[in-house]
């Protein structure tokens, strides 16, 4: 009998474990933004006229509010990848190639532990991640207005689009976020643009397109 009860404790002692380790992986929220070189909200001709040519590229941030990733806190840490494809983005088999910053002012192991967040969470959309540092990260959230930037690296300004048409139109928005986003909204790009490392892709801006999504993001 005290062998059945050893071996139920320690069953239930493993299972404790396991469903703890889920939780402190997959405990991180906060706010998302991106921005796409394509239009996300368009007439379908406009859509259509864009989706072989363009979209290729986009520029994603991350600022986490709570949550922990494997034990580190990673609160009030800020991330932005520059992604680049072979293809618009929509096509999951398109090749990708991206860099990863992470704010500064993050400690070496949440710096780390982001990194590793990102590349567990989202391998597929990232694909090669070929650049991982740390450099000056500012994301700033007004409501429905961001402003996120890395020097010499890329930055975005990015609102709400007036009276909320993606909402009242959604059978003109192409696209869905890069990531899973919990109160998607389509937002209009003031601007956006992305001055960083050629190897990672052409460097680009824009300005005045309906190609930027945001929300909230869970993992």
């Amino acid at each position: 009998m005290r062998k059945f009860w050893l071996i139920g404790v320690l069953f239930a002692s493993l299972a404790a474990l396991a469903i703890g380790s889920r939780a402190d992986a997959t405990s991180v929220a906060g706010d998302y933004v991106e921005v796409r070189t394509a239009s996300v909200f368009a007439g379908a001709c406009h859509y259509n006229g864009e989706l072989m040519t363009t979209g290729r590229d986009a520029v994603m941030a991350w600022r986490v509010t709570a949550g922990a990733w494997r034990g580190t806190d990673l609160a009030g840490v800020s991330a932005v990848a520059v992604v680049s494809a072979d293809a618009n983005l929509a096509d999951a088999q398109a090749a990708r190639r991206t860099e990863v910053v992470v704010d500064s002012a993050a400690s070496e192991a949440q710096a780390e532990a982001m990194a590793a967040a990102l590349k567990s969470k989202f391998g597929a959309t990232l694909g090669h991640v070929i650049l991982v540092r740390r450099a000056p990260v500012t994301f700033e959230r007004d409501a429905e207005s961001y402003s996120v930037s890395v020097p010499n690296v890329a930055e975005l300004t990015v609102r709400a689009m007036p009276n909320h048409e993606c909402c009242k139109m959604p059978q003109l928005v192409w696209y869905n976020p890069l990531v899973p986003v919990a109160g998607r909204r389509v937002g209009q790009t003031l601007h956006a643009s992305y001055t960083g490392d050629l190897s990672i892709g052409e460097r680009w801006q824009q300005a005045g397109q309906n190609s930027a999504f945001y929300g909230s993001f869970a993992f």
